[in-house]
C-alpha cells in the first residue's frame, strides 16, 4: 500500500476512496485468508484464523454454498477490501465482516456496512463483535445498532442489535444482489 492511500507517514489516515460490494468470487477467497491471518486482525476480534484448507471449505460449503448466506466482497476502488456478510443462526439474522488492516480507519468499513444495510432489510439484525474492538463496536453503533442487554458472551462479545426505526424487531424485508457503489 503506498503512503498516499495508508496515510502512513503523514500523520493521519487517507479518507475511503470509491467502495462497493460485489459478489464474492472464488479467487477473492485468498485475500481474505491473508486478511484473516493478520496478528492484529486477530487479537482485536478474538478470531482463531483458520487454517487454509480448513479456511477454503468454510467458504466454498457454509458462506458460499449456503443459499441464506448473502456475501459480498467490499472494494475500495476496484481492490479487494475485505468481506461483508449476513446469515441466519439460532432464528437471528446476523451481519460480520472483516476487512483488510489498509482499510481500517478511513470510512471503508462505515460505508461497506452502510451498503450492506441497503440489501439485508431484515430488522432486527444482529452483530456480535468482541466488545474490546472498539472500532468495530462504534462502527455498528453509528449504523444505528444497540446494546442488546444480554451482556458479553464467555468469551468476551457482546450482541448488539439493529431494530426498525420505530425501535421494533420489524419483520424480513426484500432480498437484494448485486455490485453496490457508495
Amino acid at each position: 500500500m503506498s503512503a498516499g492511500r495508508s496515510g502512513e507517514g503523514s500523520g493521519r489516515r487517507a479518507e475511503a476512496g470509491v467502495v462497493g460490494l460485489r459478489p464474492v468470487v472464488d479467487a477473492d477467497l485468498e485475500v481474505f485468508l491473508a486478511y484473516e491471518h493478520d496478528p492484529e486482525a486477530v487479537r482485536r476480534s478474538r478470531f482463531v484464523p483458520r487454517e487454509r484448507d480448513a479456511f477454503l471449505a468454510h467458504w466454498r460449503g457454509r458462506v458460499l454454498g449456503d443459499p441464506d448466506c448473502r456475501a459480498w466482497t467490499v472494494t475500495e476502488d476496484g481492490e479487494i477490501a475485505g468481506n461483508i456478510c449476513s446469515w441466519g443462526q439460532d432464528g437471528r439474522r446476523f451481519v460480520g465482516y472483516w476487512l483488510g488492516r489498509a482499510y481500517w480507519g478511513r470510512g471503508v468499513g462505515s460505508r461497506a456496512l452502510g451498503l450492506l444495510l441497503r440489501q439485508e432489510r431484515t430488522r432486527p439484525l444482529y452483530a456480535d463483535p468482541f466488545a474490546g474492538n472498539t472500532a468495530s463496536v462504534r462502527l455498528l453503533q453509528r449504523h444505528g445498532f444497540e446494546d442488546s442487554g444480554s451482556g458479553l458472551d464467555d468469551e468476551g462479545h457482546v450482541l448488539l442489535v439493529l431494530r426498525t426505526p420505530d425501535g421494533t424487531d420489524g419483520m424480513e424485508g426484500t432480498e437484494g444482489s448485486g455490485d453496490l457503489r457508495a
